[in-house]
């Protein structure tokens, strides 16, 4: 399949789904090798960029989505009569900092790094959809392991938990020292740099 022909099939596809297509479920659909696809998605992306047009194509790790162009931020919500997203209280930062950098992560993780009750910060992540179930421990009482999702990437501009900026992580193999209040603050300001 030609270059131009590839790239009208991935344009439609990621227009009728709507959500981040994994590059495998791309490839596998239109029949073609994957780095195929992903040049011809590069190539796509840029030429929407290039030519200032109203969508974009973002990657998001391994998956690709249309998006709407920040340019267009404002007509969008006016026309869609869409809110911004709720800002995320201090608890919730620090939660999803946590989860963000350990990831899985279980609600014990976090509350042992916080040192207090995470329960509603967890539910709350969850139902924005910055978070997500991740299986279970092998443990007694097999815990919930919870990871980021790619509305956490879109949310905070990355293409991959590799841009988070790095930061000195918490042992959690030993009792945890009177220093680790300073550790999640230090967290908390590489989160805040990435979402501001």
């Amino acid at each position: 399949m030609e270059t131009t022909e590839l790239q009208r099939v991935i344009e439609a596809i990621l227009f009728a789904a709507g959500e981040p297509v994994e590059l495998e479920r791309l490839a596998q659909s239109i029949e073609a090798d994957p780095k195929e696809v992903s040049v011809a998605a590069e190539q796509l992306a840029d030429e929407l960029s290039f030519n200032r047009r109203g969508v974009r194509i973002i990657r998001l790790e391994n998956a690709y989505q249309m998006v709407s162009s920040g340019e267009m931020a404002d007509y969008v919500t006016k026309a869609l009569e869409t809110r911004k997203p709720p800002r995320l209280s201090a608890s919730q930062l620090e939660t999803l900092t946590i989860i963000a950098y350990y990831q899985p992560a279980t609600k014990a993780m976090v509350e042992q790094i916080r040192g207090v009750d995470s329960s509603y910060s967890v539910g709350a992540l969850l139902n924005k959809h910055l978070i997500e179930e991740a299986g279970r421990l092998n443990v007694p009482g097999r815990p919930i392991q919870y990871r980021t999702t790619p509305d956490f990437l879109r949310t905070f501009g990355m293409n991959s938990l590799q841009e988070l900026p790095a930061i000195e992580k918490v042992d959690l193999g030993e009792p945890i020292i009177e220093d680790a209040p300073a550790e999640i603050n230090q967290t908390e300001d590489a989160v805040a740099e990435v979402q501001a």
